[in-house]
């Protein structure tokens, strides 16, 4: 049976990534901040499902789950799912919660991969999907230190691939998926929030939707999925022109914040999803 490892399974996207997974044959193991969490989604998952706290801020800790899984057998998929999100214009934005973003959206991302990649090259093969944003592939006004952050999860994601071909290596897969909005924990209490508006900008999915997307890729990998996949082609013309995008701004953001009111009706009313 393949072993895969989910981080920040205890809720949203993650618990829903852990779920398809068990669906396609995998054993998991759900890792959270929160070990309660954790615990409780690998029980409902039941059958080979475990749980056990992870931050993945600690370098070690990550190291030593890939280590312990290797030994017992075979880790064939590790996905780095744990993100933490903090709109607002980033002159307001506090020190502290800049740095949490990069320490869990980066550091983090960085840490689950290199602790895979120890027991995944010495078998020769393995997958690491990293989950990083819509945000990664474009500057997104009123989230910019998110963007940033989710901007250098998917330069590490590529690169690290580069260098394992470079190196000889192609038994392992590197993937990162880059999904528009996602109705889970991490945008419920951001329905008002003007910043947040482009979250909101494109069609906001669940995190069903999503996880069957990755489920998908685990069998087909590929180096980036968008999900949907044609907004990667819209969203990349901002960086290719920026002053366009400047221009182009204020109705963006108008339109943004127009589905967003449209999402908070809908989501109140009980009419989505």
């Amino acid at each position: 049976m393949r072993t895969a490892v989910v981080t920040g399974g205890g809720s949203g996207l993650g618990r829903a990534i852990a779920a398809e997974l068990v669906e396609r044959g995998y054993r998991v193991h759900v890792t959270d901040v929160d070990a309660g969490a954790a615990d409780r989604v690998a029980a409902e998952l039941g059958g080979e499902a475990r749980g056990s706290a992870l931050d993945v801020r600690d370098e070690a800790a990550c190291r030593g789950l890939a280590e312990s899984i290797g030994r017992t057998g075979s880790l064939d998929l590790w996905v780095n799912n744990a993100g933490v999100f903090f709109s607002g214009v980033p002159w307001e934005q506090s020190a502290e919660r800049r740095q949490t973003m990069l320490d869990v959206n980066v550091t983090g991302l960085m840490n689950g991969t290199i602790a895979a990649l120890g027991p995944m090259r010495a078998a020769g093969r393995g997958h690491v999907v990293n989950v990083v944003s819509l945000a990664g592939l474009v500057a997104a006004p009123g989230e910019v230190a998110y963007s940033a952050s989710k901007h250098a999860a998917i330069a590490f994601t590529l690169g690290t691939l580069f260098d394992l071909r470079r190196t000889g290596c192609k038994g392992i897969e590197l993937s990162a998926v880059c999904p528009d909005g996602i109705w889970t924990p991490m945008l419920e209490n951001k329905l008002e929030d003007p910043d947040a508006a482009p979250s909101f900008s494109g069609r906001l999915l669940t995190a069903e939707e999503v996880a069957r997307e990755v489920g998908k890729l685990t069998e087909r990998p590929r180096p980036i999925l968008v999900v949907p996949r044609w907004r990667g082609p819209q969203l990349r013309l901002f960086d290719l022109f920026p002053r366009l995008g400047l221009r182009l701004l204020p109705l963006v953001m108008w339109d943004a914040r127009r589905k967003q009111r449209r999402y908070k009706k809908l989501i109140e009313g009980g009419k989505w999803p």
